[in-house]
């Protein structure tokens, strides 16, 4: 017996010009639904990325001052041209990684890729500008800079918790002041390496710490 289908049951039906247009449109709801999630996820991995950048940092100071006797390294010049007696040469090599001067083109090729390095806040679009890049400045008022630039021993500042030793820069110094203080980095906040280790989100804004979970109760303190 043969067995014959219809034209209709042998082709599956096709969707119309207007269902097209329905499902398209639901996807295209659903993406600018997304899009805001994805964006905050991003914002939030980098975010940790720089946290953990500047806890390395304040694992090289622990050691550093550590080997030292007690002494914070010597804030250096603010553009980073000293070889010797500053932060970005000496808190590097107590971790095992090249200093400053000893690393790659990025310090002077604003095309250079910059990596993984933890010179580098992931968030931060600045690159050099053919003579120096810090993404992360030093506290100038710790030290002092300059010609007034003195070492200070860990254990003669006040209140390491809440004094800012590295920060978000806004600009490329090796060494500043709050006014370089990074002030939309991180959705309104800049990440910033206290003297005791931590790291917290600081508004920047207001210059006051970060209400999340992690703030300060108090605000930071810049001269110690």
């Amino acid at each position: 017996m043969t067995v014959s289908f219809s034209r209709a049951q042998r082709s599956p039906r096709a969707f119309t010009l207007v269902e097209l247009l329905v499902v398209l449109g639901l996807l295209s709801g659903l993406a600018l639904l997304l899009l805001p999630a994805m964006a905050r996820t991003r914002d939030t991995t980098r975010t940790h990325h720089c946290l953990s950048h500047l806890r390395q940092w304040g694992i090289a100071t622990g050691l550093y001052e550590l080997d030292s006797g007690g002494w914070l390294p010597a804030d250096g010049a603010p553009n980073g041209i000293s070889p010797r007696n500053a932060w970005y040469v000496e808190l590097p090599q107590a971790i095992g990684l090249p200093a400053y001067p000893d690393e790659g083109p990025w310090r002077t090729n604003a095309l250079a890729p910059l990596g993984q390095r933890i010179w580098f806040c992931p968030s931060n679009p600045r690159r050099s500008n053919g003579h120096l890049l810090f993404h992360f400045a030093l506290n100038r008022f710790v030290n002092g800079s300059g010609k007034g630039s003195q070492r200070m021993r860990l254990d003669a500042i006040p209140a390491p918790t809440r004094t800012v030793w590295l920060f978000d820069n806004a600009r490329r110094a090796a060494v500043a002041g709050p006014g370089n203080l990074h002030g939309t980095l991180h959705r309104g906040a800049a990440n910033v390496l206290f003297l005791d280790g931590g790291v917290r989100r600081v508004a920047s804004a207001s210059g006051r710490s970060d209400t999340t979970p992690d703030g300060l109760s108090e605000d930071p303190l810049w001269i110690p």
